[in-house]
């Protein structure tokens, strides 16, 4: 069964769209009405190139690797999570992009999550829960990314985003706050994270950094407003990406030195080309600065018993995270005397994963001394 859609930018109309129901996948493209306000890396020579816009649309829905998307799905009785987008219009917390059934005259006013309540059904289903009598699908938790379990909820009235850890150690809330705690101290912008406890489990809780006006713009969507040339490797292509957009290449570079220091010492084995971005402005696409560095759980060997813990490989530019250490052009801002007492921090915030039994002291005096290590690394680097 094909739908007819309009593909929407808040309240720009950008293209007609039709919609295999079944696939959940952009079967054809009508007249595409504003080529400007197509997703970034959708358009080729003035035009919406199908296969990059189905690409872009099938990458919102819900990966099928997400902690207990199976289970869900079997009990909704639907085969495959890109079904959900229709039903809830493809809206998200994360961009303004949403889709309207051709000939309605639903506005974005009246739909965006940013502003208007959204249903919990789909989080909770999600979450281990069953299935209500009245279920609806209109809930940002459709166009959620990652694989660990996660849901959007609203709270005194702002948006707030709870994770899950994974087994064996649910280290990864915590690995967040970590990151947060490091990140504060050297004066990198990033996104705050705090632990909740829900049925014994921990969650990492973080509020939305997007508005009504601004927008999150992944590195790798970036990376496909144009081809890489055999010539560039994917940092120098990156960086031209940027350039192209209209982001100055300075600013991008000193982004990229604090992310890159960053990830190196808590290990960051996860930073990929959707994990980190850029904030737009919906309405002028002017891009107005890197976004604030989030998603860092998948880090500190997080799945690894201690005695197990050894190299590991680094994304996005280099698998060798040395390698990848000499991408960083400047450590002029890092100052090592704002991290003397920081691996205490780090004891105290994962203390209570060891009362709570998940680790013991040997694995954070282990995680301790790896931080500490590759402070007094980076610390060598900027003196030299």
């Amino acid at each position: 069964m094909e739908s007819k859609y309009v593909l929407m930018h808040k309240n720009t109309e950008v293209a007609e769209v039709f919609i295999n129901e079944m696939i959940g996948g952009i079967s054809k493209i009508g007249d595409v009405i504003n080529a400007d306000h197509l997703p970034p890396g959708t358009a080729k020579k003035g035009n919406a190139d199908h296969r990059a816009l189905n690409e872009w649309w099938t990458g919102r829905s819900i990966p099928a690797s997400r902690s207990g998307l199976k289970n869900a799905l079997d009990n909704l009785g639907i085969s495959n999570a890109r079904s959900f987008l229709t039903k809830s219009y493809g809206l998200s917390l994360s961009d303004h992009y949403w889709i309207k059934p051709a000939g309605t005259s639903l506005a974005w006013d009246d739909m965006n999550f940013f502003e208007n309540d959204f249903s919990e059904d789909i989080g909770n289903i999600l979450f281990g829960g069953v299935v209500s009598e009245n279920m609806s699908f209109i809930s940002p938790d459709n166009t959620s990314d990652g694989w660990l379990k996660k849901r959007w909820k609203i709270s005194d009235g702002k948006r707030i985003l709870l994770k899950a850890g994974s087994d064996p150690f649910e280290q990864e809330p915590f690995n967040e706050v970590i990151a947060s705690a490091l990140m504060k101290r050297l004066n990198v912008p990033h996104v705050s994270y705090e632990i909740v406890w829900i049925d014994d489990s921990p969650y990492s809780v973080c509020e939305n950094f997007l508005s009504t006006e601004t927008e999150l713009v992944s590195a790798h969507r970036i990376m496909q407003i144009t081809p890489k040339p055999n010539h560039q490797n994917s940092y120098e292509h990156f960086l031209n990406c940027c350039v192209i957009a209209g982001m100055k290449k300075s600013d991008v570079i000193a982004f990229i030195d604090r992310m890159l220091t960053v990830d190196y010492i808590i290990a960051n084995q996860d930073r990929h080309f959707n994990n980190f971005g850029f904030i737009r402005n919906a309405e002028t696409l002017e891009y107005i600065s890197p976004a604030p560095v989030y998603d860092s759980g998948t880090s500190l060997f997080y799945n690894k018993p201690v005695k197990r813990i050894e190299n590991y490989e680094s994304k996005p530019f280099r698998t060798d995270p040395e390698e990848q250490l000499k991408l960083i052009t400047s450590f002029d801002w890092f100052d090592a005397s704002e991290l003397n007492d920081f691996t205490n921090e780090v004891g105290e915030i994962l203390y209570p994963l060891m009362e709570t039994g998940f680790i013991d002291y040997v694995r954070i005096k282990k995680i301790k001394d790896i931080i500490a290590a590759r402070i007094d690394h980076i610390a060598e680097l900027a003196a030299g």
